[in-house]
């Protein structure tokens, strides 16, 4: 089982996929750093995927929580190559894709690191944060990120990963939001006054 604390007094089975949904600014990224955090600590693979912050940003803050310096902690940065900053090359902690248009090169980074984490450490659980699907939204249509999270999240399935993937729940529609929580196990909901909740 996956233990979702700090956040929630949860635990979930392995392969399962969550949406954090809410309104900006009530701590969806933070709640998914905090889970994957305390993976970390207890010897769990971790990859976040980011389409808003440079890799440096997400590890800087990474790092707040927990020493990763030995620990199979990734960052898949979508992007520090858009905006063309600095020499983004790929090494062992971070890969990094052209855009979040990019969806299969997301994919495969994805894919490195879990096999070189496997290989090399010998992980055998993951958990993977994706932040944000709003911004994969407003790069593609609904039908393509579709197509993507179908096979991102049966890719972690097929891993008995932890799945996390972030939304800002007041940008979208109700289509768009109804079609995508069709490919998800549970919901984490956050709000600007209460705790965040978890329905499976």
């Amino acid at each position: 089982m996956y233990d979702l604390s700090p956040v929630l007094d949860e635990q979930v089975e392995p392969g399962t996929n969550l949406l954090v949904s809410g309104p900006p600014l009530t701590g969806k990224r933070t709640i998914a750093l905090d889970i994957l955090a305390s993976g970390a600590s207890a010897g769990d693979g971790c990859i976040f995927v980011t389409t808003k912050d440079s890799a440096t940003r997400v590890l800087e803050e990474f790092g707040e929580r927990i020493a990763y310096d030995d620990r199979p902690v990734a960052v898949v940065d979508c992007v520090t190559r858009q905006r063309g900053v600095g020499d983004a090359r790929d090494d062992d902690r971070v890969k990094y894709t052209s855009s979040p248009v990019d969806m299969t090169g997301i994919g495969i980074k994805l894919s490195e690191f879990l096999q070189a984490f496997y290989a090399e450490q010998n992980v055998a659980r993951n958990r993977i944060a994706v932040h944000s699907l709003s911004t994969l939204l407003m790069y593609s249509n609904l039908q393509t990120v579709f197509r993507f999270l179908h096979v991102f999240t049966g890719r972690i399935q097929s891993v008995d990963g932890l799945g996390l993937f972030c939304m800002d729940s007041t940008v979208h529609d109700d289509r768009t939001q109804n079609t995508l929580k069709q490919l998800f196990d549970g919901i984490v909901t956050t709000s600007e006054d209460a705790p965040p909740t978890l329905r499976l």
